[in-house]
């Protein structure tokens, strides 16, 4: 708007050294405006018009977010009341909405056999729906601190949701295809520097998942090839599929130790060896 151009032309802050900036009484007037006034109305919206299951509105939010936290220059001693009440009240409204919004029920497996069934495609409707708000709440990554992201996300989303619904599903495309979805949610800077081989501590429950589905597809391929196809090796494409989810997630010594104890030397390039 033209007042806030006006003001930032004033400022100027962005072509002001570091050094001077904190000497210069000027450059404090757009970041106090934004503070008294800016701030305070985004989290009015947060609170009680932003829907979080909503990836269009979040990603708005989020890119206004990154756009005014760019213009708040603070000198090194401040800090921003108004900034830690909208990021308290962001985290506040993604726990209200995992804790009201998301909804999958368990039914018996006779119940859901039947793909065409109500029970089941409410079941289906569901897991999607907190699988979206999973990847929205990990829009939030670099804005709000990454241990509060985690919390939301798998801690809560996907460890006391998401999991029991993939462990209930049947073995196979479908279940392969939600986990590569829940894993194209989590942002690849969480694995950049682990270290150990391991990885993350919320993560271990669907990872073990993830190494039963390959124990079982390996043998179950492998069965096939020695009954059908005894001269032949069958390579499963499913079982590198599930592999690579774990190299995806720094889960590296899972799939190595999986790799030596089926002598599966070949898939060793996925892992660095």
């Amino acid at each position: 708007m033209p007042w806030f151009r006006a003001l930032e032309e004033f400022s100027d802050s962005e072509n002001v050294s570091e050094s001077k900036r904190d000497d210069d009484h000027d450059q404090e007037v757009l970041p106090k405006v934004i503070e008294k006034t800016i701030l305070p109305k985004i989290t009015a919206f947060v609170k009680s018009v932003w829907d979080p299951l909503s990836t269009s509105q979040t990603k708005n939010l989020v890119q206004l977010c990154n756009n005014i936290f760019a213009k708040q220059v603070l000198s090194k001693n401040e800090s921003s009341r108004a900034r830690e009440d909208l990021m308290n009240t962001v985290v506040l409204r993604m726990k209200k909405s995992v804790e009201e919004d998301v909804f999958i029920p368990v039914y018996p497996k006779s119940t859901v056999e039947d793909k065409s069934s109500p029970c089941s495609k409410f079941q289906e409707r569901r897991f999607w729906s907190a699988v979206k708000l999973l990847s929205n709440v990990v829009l939030w990554d670099g804005i709000v601190q990454e241990d509060k992201v985690r919390d939301l996300g798998l801690s809560k989303l996907l460890n006391r949701y998401l999991l029991l619904n993939i462990l209930n599903t049947p073995l196979g495309p479908e279940s392969i295809e939600k986990c590569k979805k829940v894993v194209s949610c989590l942002p690849e800077r969480w694995f950049q520097d682990l270290k150990s081989g391991s990885t993350l501590p919320e993560l271990v429950n669907f990872c073990q998942h993830l190494l039963q589905c390959a124990h079982t597809l390996h043998k179950n391929n492998h069965s096939a090839a020695i009954k059908f196809f005894p001269f032949l090796f069958l390579n499963s494409d499913e079982t590198k599929e599930v592999l690579l989810l774990l190299v995806k997630v720094g889960a590296l010594h899972i799939v190595e130790d999986f790799i030596e104890e089926h002598k599966l030397e070949h898939l060793k390039s996925m892992i660095g060896k």
